[in-house]
Order: structure tokens, then C-alpha cells, then sequence
């Protein structure tokens, strides 16, 4: 299963919220945004643009180079037990050249 990448960027913006004990109302309000969309975006229902990541980031007074490593390494570490699954490829069965004398 493909894990989105709004839905961990949603997951790490939602926990450095509430690691700060900060409201989604209080981080709305500093970014500008509508309560109802960030809560959609912490839940990774809504892809949020550049401008709306930056704006959310400030208001969290987390840099955006931040979440991105955090959302790197969540997408390593899901990639590396997708991995770890041995992979089955389908192989052809070798056919020899027929070299004709003549």
C-alpha cells in the first residue's frame, strides 16, 4: 500500500502542534488558515500547498526543512520494510541463438 506523502506530512505537522500544547484554533489563526482545512491537512485529507506548509510552519515557528527530513525519514523507514519483502521477478526462460551453418 503507497503511503501519501500529505498524509505524513499531515501526521508531523499534528504532532509538533501538540507537542507545543497549542490548539488547532491558535495555529489556524497564526497561519491564516481555516480551522476545518488544517484540521483536514494534519489528516492528511488535503494536499497543502507550498504557501499554506510555510504559513503553517511559521505559525508552529518550525522550519520547513524540518518537517520535510522528518517526512523523509518516515518515507525511508516505511520503503525499507517494503524492501524487506523478498521480491519475486518474472523471468524468461534464456533462448540460445541458433547459429546456421553455411
Amino acid at each position: 500500500m503507497a503511503v501519501l506523502l500529505r498524509a505524513h506530512l499531515g501526521d508531523v505537522i499534528r504532532e509538533s502542534r501538540k507537542e507545543q500544547g497549542r490548539t488547532l484554533r491558535d495555529v489556524s489563526a497564526a497561519a491564516r488558515v481555516s480551522l476545518g482545512y488544517l484540521s483536514e491537512v494534519e489528516r492528511g485529507e488535503k494536499e497543502a500547498s507550498s504557501e499554506l506548509l510555510a504559513s503553517i510552519c511559521d505559525a508552529l515557528e518550525l522550519p520547513l526543512s524540518r518537517v520535510f527530513a522528518e517526512v523523509s525519514t518516515r518515507f525511508a523507514t516505511v520503503e525499507s520494510v517494503e524492501l524487506a519483502a523478498p521480491v519475486t521477478l518474472p523471468v524468461r526462460p534464456r533462448i540460445e541463438a541458433q547459429v546456421s551453418a553455411a
